[in-house]
């Protein structure tokens, strides 16, 4: 190879090649878009997507983002389909056939069958003449002028428009369907997203003897023996009802000492910061983490109706996953 070929040029290329594809697939967003979206909408089963070889690697996360947005959808390989797994569509499932030329004999095999099963067919291909275009209920077209591969030859272009006209229709139905953050984290309970999502204040503040809290009349010093055995870098203070009056930090500490108070004889509730930021225990950590944030403190007191229930701090957070 020369040593003057530029990667960078070529790579340019490829992607402006791709992007004028997808800028020209918009066309295909058509009335037979929103046929294929209404009867995915009305399908009382699962959208089961084949594909042969690109094809189906695309059609793999088409069906992963499918059933991830609310849509229940997997993928079946059409060689495998013919060999016995043709058993897992059943009647009022609607199956997605994709494949560039229309033509892929493994799909045209199994269509017969489909037929006879009374299951509906929207197919995907970039041939509108093809086989597999005809033969379906509905036909999306994701024709592209050419491949970024420079022989034309392998699937690029194509199936990067494959991909997006399945993102389109997964997210045009879980937009219609209503589909929620909420209802997102429950398909990702397992990983970083399903922890932000899922994760409540109250799933991850201290309480009980753990809480770090002391009366308004506790000197100074006593606070800050709290303050280390809790090991938040705060205290609470209440008021004899059991009432939150006040905070107490380590950045507040600091700043005592500056002006030499006497902490053995001083109370806490002289010096405390009033009114401090609170959070109920039924919003999201994440909630949390953004009021931290947006307010430059570390901690936060959580409370029902001016009760003092509990505390968080960042450290809390990033344990839980949630930073």
């Amino acid at each position: 190879m020369s040593d003057t070929f530029n990667y960078c040029d070529f790579g340019r290329k490829v992607i402006e090649i791709e992007a004028e594809a997808l800028q020209k697939l918009t066309q295909y967003i058509n009335g037979s878009f929103t046929d294929a979206c209404e009867l995915i909408a009305s399908c009382t089963g699962k959208v089961i997507v084949m594909g042969m070889g690109k094809s189906g690697h695309i059609g793999n996360k088409i069906a992963a983002t499918l059933a991830s947005t609310g849509t229940p959808s997997f993928f079946v390989h059409p060689g495998e389909a013919s060999h016995g797994d043709l058993g897992m569509i059943k009647k009022g499932d609607v199956v997605l056939a994709i494949s560039n030329s229309g033509e892929a004999s493994e799909i045209l095999t199994l269509l017969p069958v489909i037929k006879r099963l009374g299951i509906p067919l929207i197919s995907m291909t970039g041939k509108p003449e093809s086989s597999m275009a005809k033969l379906a209920q509905i036909h999306l077209q994701i024709t592209v002028a050419q491949e970024a591969c420079p022989l034309n030859l392998a699937p690029t272009s194509s199936t990067t428009a494959t991909l997006a006209m399945g993102d389109a229709l997964a997210i045009a139905l879980m937009e219609a369907r209503g589909f929620t953050a909420d209802d997102f984290a429950l398909s990702h309970p397992g990983g970083a997203l399903g922890r932000k999502l899922l994760l409540r204040i109250a799933d991850v503040m201290h309480t009980g003897d753990m809480l770090p809290v002391v009366a308004e009349d506790a000197t100074i010093k006593d606070a800050l023996l709290e303050v280390s055995r809790k090991g938040l870098g705060m205290t609470a203070i209440i008021d004899t009802q059991h009432q939150l009056s006040g905070i107490f930090t380590d950045g507040d500490l600091r700043r005592l000492l500056d002006n030499r108070i006497d902490i053995h004889n001083t109370t806490i509730g002289e010096v405390m910061t009033k009114k401090p930021a609170t959070i109920p225990p039924h919003l999201l950590a994440a909630e949390g983490l953004k009021m931290m944030e947006d307010r430059k403190i570390n901690g936060l007191l959580v409370t029902e109706e001016g009760r003092l229930v509990g505390a968080l701090n960042m450290h809390d957070l990033l344990k839980a996953g949630v930073m």
